[in-house]
C-alpha cells in the first residue's frame, strides 16, 4: 500500500513526525554536510530535509511522483520562485511529475535525495534510471528507505510503514545493477515510532548505540551512491588494443 501525500505531510507535522525528521536530518547531514552551488532534487516527499542545504545550494526542488500526489495539487512552479522554507534566500521550486519522465536535462543535478520515493514507486527501476540520466557526471544520490528488518516497516501508523521496504544489502544490489556505486551506508530511528515523541530527550544517545551495535534493525536504510559512468560503457568501448603495423621500408 502506498501512502499519500497529505498523509506524508500530516505526519511531518506532527510530534513524532518532525522528531523522526530530525534523526534523519542529523545522518543526512553527516553525509552531505555542505552544498554549495549545487542543484539539489529531493524526489518523493523531500521537503522536511531539503532545508539542510536551501541557504548555499544554487537551488533545491522538491518534486513528489503522480503517484504519491494522487491528484493533490502542486505548489507553485518554476524554480526562479521564492524559497519553499521560511527565509530561502535561493531559487526553490515543488512540483509533481511522472516518476519515469522526470522534467529535467540530462546531466542537470548534482544531488539527488530520494525520500519516501524509492518504496512508493511504481517501477523503482525506471526511476533509478531517470535518477542516472538527470544526475551529472559526478552526480551523487542518498536513498532512504523503510528498512525491511525494522520495526518501522512493520507498522502503518506512519510512512515508514508503507510501500516496499528493502535491507541494505538489498538496496546495494539495485544501485548496482542500476549503474551506482554505492559509496557509503547510514541508518537510522532505532527507537520504535511509539516511542520516539516520549523519549526524544534521549533519542540521539540511543541512535548512536544503535548504529555501533544494531544497525541491522534501525527502522530506515541510507544509502549514498555516486553514478558510475564506467560501468554504463560497453565493454568494446574500453577494450582498445594497440596493433602493430608493419610498413615496408623506404626506398
Amino acid at each position: 500500500m502506498t501512502i499519500e501525500v497529505h498523509a506524508l505531510e500530516a505526519f511531518y507535522a506532527s510530534a513524532g513526525g518532525e522528531a523522526a525528521a530530525r534523526l534523519v536530518r542529523a545522518r543526512l547531514a553527516s553525509l552531505w554536510p555542505s552544498l554549495p552551488g549545487m542543484t539539489v532534487l529531493g524526489i518523493g516527499h523531500a521537503a522536511p530535509y531539503l532545508g539542510l542545504w536551501q541557504a548555499e545550494a544554487r537551488a533545491c526542488l522538491a518534486l513528489t511522483t503522480a503517484h504519491v500526489a494522487h491528484g493533490h495539487p502542486p505548489a507553485a512552479w518554476p524554480p526562479n520562485l521564492p524559497g519553499a522554507w521560511p527565509g530561502a534566500a535561493r531559487p526553490s521550486a515543488t512540483l509533481v511529475a511522472e516518476e519515469e519522465a522526470l522534467p529535467f536535462a540530462d546531466a542537470s543535478i548534482d544531488r539527488i535525495l530520494l525520500v519516501h520515493g524509492l518504496e512508493a514507486a511504481e517501477n523503482a527501476r525506471r526511476l533509478l534510471r531517470e535518477a542516472w540520466r538527470v544526475l551529472r557526471d559526478d552526480g551523487r544520490l542518498i536513498i532512504v528507505v523503510p528498512n525491511r528488518l525494522g520495526l518501522w516497516a512493520q507498522l502503518e501508523r506512519t510512512p515508514f510503514g508503507h510501500g516496499q521496504p528493502y535491507s541494505s544489502g538489498q538496496l546495494t544490489r539495485l544501485l548496482g545493477r542500476h549503474l551506482f556505486r554505492v559509496e557509503a551506508r547510514d541508518a537510522a530511528l532505532f527507537l520504535p515510532p511509539y516511542g520516539l515523541r516520549l523519549l526524544r530527550a534521549t533519542a540521539p544517545a540511543m541512535e548512536r548505540v544503535g548504529r555501533a551495535i544494531c544497525p541491522r534493525i534501525a527502522g530506515v536504510a541510507i544509502v549514498e551512491a555516486e553514478k558510475d559512468l564506467f560501468s554504463a560503457m560497453p565493454a568494446g568501448a574500453v577494450a582498445f588494443r594497440r596493433r602493430r603495423v608493419m610498413m615496408p621500408a623506404a626506398a
